[in-house]
């Protein structure tokens, strides 16, 4: 079983607010969350990894040794001792949405907003920077944009933001205008049906 790749849960705040305040301490935030995302790429590219780190099956005394062995000296002594308590709590399977909620805590300290903008064909850099400074002056934060291409989409944006998304693309415009029509044709046929009844 590999690791969830699911969105932060409460759980996953409060493992992620623990690891921030430590990390914060040290003046090391950022640095921890970008160590724990470099090992989330690994596990994405690796399937045996993730699931090493997620299987109820593996012994954690091993799998802690394992951690040791890998980790020590390639990142933090913070970024290690918090894994090999996950291990010992039996939450490593959960360390995407942790690593998730982690990097929303160090964005907003930072006053910065992560963006993920899609569009049908790859957006111009003055495109993209016309966004960002859009969002920035409507936020009030730094934004960070990261854009990638859906070729499914017909045309427009969509943009996330964290748990919310912002859907300009033309499919879902069409899809409302689909929705207001469907709804105005119930509507008339709902009145020809009250005079039809009348008469």
């Amino acid at each position: 079983m590999p690791l969830l790749e699911t969105a932060p849960d409460a759980l996953a705040k409060v493992y992620a607010r623990a690891l921030f305040d430590a990390a914060e301490k040290r003046g090391a935030a950022e640095s921890v969350v970008g160590e724990l995302e470099d090992l989330l790429e690994m596990t994405r590219a690796d399937r045996a990894f993730s699931e090493l780190l997620a299987s109820p099956l593996v012994d954690p005394a091993k799998r802690d040794a394992f951690l040791v062995r890998v980790l020590q000296g390639r990142v933090s002594e913070t970024t290690l001792a918090f894994l090999r308590l996950l291990n010992r709590k039996d939450r490593l399977g959960h360390l995407v949405p942790i690593t998730a909620a982690m990097d929303a805590l160090v964005q907003e300290r930072f006053g910065r907003v992560e963006v993920d903008v899609f569009t049908a064909a790859p957006a111009s850099q003055p495109e993209l920077e016309s966004i960002r400074k859009r969002l920035a002056d409507a936020l009030g934060k730094d934004v960070v944009i990261h854009p990638y291409t859906d070729a499914s989409m017909i045309g427009g944006i969509r943009i996330r933001m964290g748990d919310q998304l912002i859907d300009a693309s033309v499919r879902a415009e069409l899809n409302r205008l689909r929705d207001r029509l469907l709804g105005q044709t119930g509507t008339v046929r709902s009145r020809a049906g009250d005079i039809l009844d009348r008469n």
